[in-house]
């Protein structure tokens, strides 16, 4: 008996892994150890998939090993990587493990971005290696067939789980190798063979012959299901189809030989005899139809000899009666085997390279529970901000505190003093015009970027289009315009976020203006600032007056809330709770995340006292203002009015309002900066990202065109055309008989001048046809084709045969029908002498000669004419 079938391995092209994994990693994580051993991981991840795919394996447990472990690594990042043509774009191509090319068209392959169609490639090979391990094993002992029977078994589940899984994972029609329809054969197959194994088994082991019989007779089973399935596609190698109808056969004639044994064993002769020739039936075909794939001439004498002394006993002895095989009862089935299934890990020594990354589910939920975060912060941060601005804006519109402390008329109150200095100290108006200079310049790099990005997609888009267009159905891959959608609603986002900054740049803008004549007031020097300022008559009498004394201790009381307010949102920045070991937990106990709700419950937990505080602190100020009011008006009452008075008190408001402007000019304008600069590298990874995709996108595209130049290559150039007939009939006049299948359409050969077929032998002219014919006129019927043959005239001595014929090669056949472009009659000459090749006899018409390049084509028989006509090439 013959090996078993194996199959062979997919060859991958060589693929950088590292890279685009790593970029996403530093796109993803922070700076620090993690993000180091996770880029770590991902280059020990691509010399993994090198050791597996970038070199011949040897057909040992090592080299599975290896595959497998690969397999298993493709499977735990899965959910940890964002694998798409639009995210994480890895193009892997594979070629078909039984397409064997062409010589101008190649190998059949399919690359795709996707992480299933990888998984699923190496599956196949997972399945493909161990069916050489099997077929390898030694048969002669115990430890061979359980090697054996558990790689076949392994490998059946290999194939199951890709006819499984094969079209979700790919979402587009795969090779043929990987179809359903191939891949469920080969777990048949292979299933098959186990279960031979397990007869072999058996039978080594001696075991009954009733199970033998049954296991024998499952194999058969499994083998003629496997047949069917191929029979009529033309999917597997073509020596693969033999292999099963023998291995069928041979597989029922051993179930009806330990079956005749059985019936011997029970005094059934004539069954044993009936069944024995069944048996030498079966063997005898095969040895007839297979024997170039499977030797079974042991078999054969087993069962004849079992045959010759069955009839011999039963001729001399039992006399019983042979049935006819369709008496004979069905052998039973015994299926000892089943498809393993694919559960990971397959490897024994499988370490997870990416342990500590948290899965993509679990890091989307993360991320959308720090932007509900950084929302509520947000909101508290700015209803604090929103509050001290309004007192700030009270306090202004009342003067406050300078007019408590206005007692001279012609000092600066220290109020004012203070906030001068800070100003100063803050770098005053040089500050502001300097930060406002900058910012059209940071605006105008984030456009540039983002334009760039997009005039990638569309410079791509618009090469795509075009090729689609050209292509039509051939062009089989996802469209731009699709695949580029949520990168355009990204680039799209970002246009409004630039035109918003826009907006909000000029009305920092119209501020500034309106008071920078009063910010660059505060900004003297003290004296220049009391010289600024109109004196007038002193107070003297309010101080000391107990609404002074009120004033001051309510504007105490709310520069301690502000100062509250401001250690409030420092609290507020600082919190920080890793929510991944939450998310884990659900996930691990769910098997999903509802982020919504434990987002939520978390945050109420975490900042439920933070926003308690944060409404305390607004009431307070609510209620200090409306103090503050109440006794600055009964202030007012007591204090002496005139026109400097009035005069100076407007000044010192301004004066106010100017700092408070400064302070949130200066905040916005930081926070411009700020904005525009982390902007630029939100917008550099978004260019990067289009890059990176267009990058990806252009590697298939030139992949596709590969596929295609040689998919037309392959195709047939023109329509089989009939040969005529004097290259059809043989020598001797009889004509061949018509082949079973069509002549196939010639190839176009690339690069190659095409050359004419070689000039066929002249005909051999009898002595008796050529001289009428050679004599006689035009018209004139030449002798009956039957007339005795005169023989052949020698060649002259030392001129081969081939030397008569003319140098001139004869062009490809061309129709002669009138209006084909080239037309042209060739009329023949009467007689043919191969030693006057050139020559024009007395009744030769003038030559004819065709148009250059155009090889004449054969004129229709003349009558009476008794050999198949030549057509004529002068001598060059």
């Amino acid at each position: 008996m013959t090996n078993f079938i194996s199959v062979q391995l997919k060859k991958a092209s060589e693929v950088d892994l590292a890279k685009p994994l790593c970029k996403f990693i530093q796109q993803s994580y922070p700076s620090g150890d993690a993000q180091a051993e996770h880029c770590r991981a991902a280059e020990e991840l691509s010399k993994l998939r090198k050791s597996a795919l970038g070199r011949p394996l040897d057909k040992h447990e090592s080299a599975l090993e290896t595959l497998l472990r690969y397999y298993d690594q493709l499977c735990s990042i899965e959910p940890k990587f964002p694998f798409s043509e639009n995210q994480v774009c890895v193009t892997f191509t594979w070629k078909d493990a039984f397409d064997k090319g062409s010589l101008f068209g190649g190998s059949v392959k399919l690359a795709l971005a996707s992480l299933g169609y990888e998984k699923t490639c190496v599956l196949f090979n997972c399945g493909a290696l161990a069916s050489q391990i099997a077929a390898e094993q030694n048969l002669d002992n115990d430890e061979g067939l359980k090697a054996a029977a558990k790689h076949y078994q392994f490998a059946s589940g290999a194939f199951q789980h890709i006819k499984d899984t094969v079209l979700s994972a790919l979402n587009r029609e795969p090779t043929v190798d990987i179809s359903p329809d191939t891949v469920g054969t080969l777990s048949l197959i292979m299933l098959a063979q186990a279960q031979e194994v397990f007869f072999l088994k058996a039978t080594r082991d001696k075991m009954k012959d009733g199970i033998i019989a049954k296991l024998a007779n499952q194999a058969a089973d499994y083998y003629g299901d496997a047949y069917k399935q191929c029979q009529y596609k033309d999917t597997l190698p073509k020596e693969v189809f033999p292999v099963l109808a023998a291995k069928h056969c041979i597989m029922q004639a051993n179930a009806e030989y330990h079956q005749s044994i059985l019936a011997k064993q029970q005094k059934k002769f004539g069954e044993e005899i009936g069944r024995l020739q069944h048996a030498a039936d079966l063997v005898k075909t095969v040895a007839s139809r297979y024997d170039e794939y499977i030797n079974v001439k042991d078999l054969v004498d087993k069962i004849n000899r079992a045959l010759t002394a069955a009839k011999k006993d039963n001729d001399f002895i039992y006399h019983d009666r042979v049935p006819d095989l369709k008496d004979l009862e069905p052998i039973g089935k015994a299926s000892l085997v089943k498809s393993t299934p694919v559960a990971v890990p397959l490897s024994q020594k499988f370490t997870d390279l990416f342990e500590k990354m948290v899965p993509l589910q679990v890091q989307q939920s993360v991320s959308v529970y720090n932007q509900r975060k950084a929302d509520l912060v947000n909101r508290l941060i700015a209803q604090m901000r929103e509050a001290t601005n309004l007192a700030n804006g009270v306090l202004a519109s009342l003067n406050l505190p300078a007019a408590i402390e206005d007692v001279s008329g012609d000092t600066v109150p220290q109020s004012i003093l203070n906030k001068s200095k800070a100003v100063i100290e803050q770098g005053g108006v040089q500050t502001i015009d300097q930060l406002i200079k900058d910012l059209p310049e940071l605006l105008q790099r984030n456009k540039e970027i983002l334009d760039e990005s997009l005039r990638l997609l569309d410079e791509e888009e618009t090469t795509d289009n075009e090729l689609r267009t050209k292509f039509k159905e051939r062009w089989q891959r996802t469209p731009s315009n699709d695949l580029y959608k949520p990168l355009r609603a990204e680039g799209a986002n970002f246009h409004n976020i630039l035109n918003k900054a826009v907006q909000a740049d000029g009305q920092v803008r119209e501020g500034y203006q309106s008071h920078r004549d009063t910010i660059a007031l505060l900004c003297k020097p003290e004296a220049e600032l009391n010289a600024a300022i109109p004196s007038a008559n002193p107070a003297k009498t309010l101080q000391g007056s107990e609404v002074v004394n009120v004033l001051k201790t309510l504007l105490a009381s709310l520069d301690e809330v502000k100062k509250e307010r401001e250690q409030l949102e420092n609290d507020l920045k600082s919190v920080n709770f890793d929510m991944t070991n939450k998310f884990l937990t659900a996930l691990a106990q769910d098997g999903a995340i509802n982020e919504e709700a434990i987002s939520v419950t978390e945050l109420d937990r975490i900042y439920g006292s933070y926003t308690q505080k944060v409404q305390e602190s607004l009431k307070k100020q609510e209620e200090l203002l409306k103090n503050i009011q109440n006794a600055h008006q009964e202030f007012s009452k007591m204090k002496q009015s005139n026109n400097e008075s009035n005069l100076r008190e407007e000044v010192l408001k301004n004066l106010a309002v100017a700092n408070d402007n400064f302070v949130e000019l200066l905040g916005n304008l930081k926070e411009g900066t700020k904005f525009y600069n982390e902007l630029t590298e939100i917008l550099l990874k978004f260019q990067n990202k289009c890059s990176d995709i267009v990058f990806a996108r252009k590697t298939e595209r030139d992949e596709l065109l590969k596929d295609l130049q040689q998919s037309i290559a392959r195709e047939p150039s023109a329509p089989s055309i009939p040969l005529p007939t004097y290259q059809t009939t043989p020598a001797g006049g009889s004509k061949p008989a018509a082949p079973s299948t069509p002549t196939p359409a010639p190839r176009t050969m690339v690069g190659t001048k095409p050359q004419p077929p070689a000039r066929p032998p002249p005909p051999v002219i009898s002595a008796a046809s050529s001289s009428p014919s050679a004599s006689a006129p035009s018209g004139t019927a030449a002798a009956p084709p039957s007339a005795p043959a005169a023989p052949t005239p020698a060649p002259a001595p030392g001129v081969s045969a081939s030397s008569t014929a003319p140098s001139q090669a004869q062009g490809p056949p061309y129709p002669t029908y009138p209006g084909y472009p080239g037309y042209c009659q060739m009329p023949m000459p009467i007689g043919y002498n191969p030693y006057m090749y050139g020559q024009y006899g007395p009744y030769a018409p003038a030559p004819v000669f065709q148009n250059p390049g155009q090889p004449p084509y054969p004129a229709p028989q003349q009558p009476g004419y008794p050999f198949p006509q030549q057509p004529y090439f002068p001598q060059q």
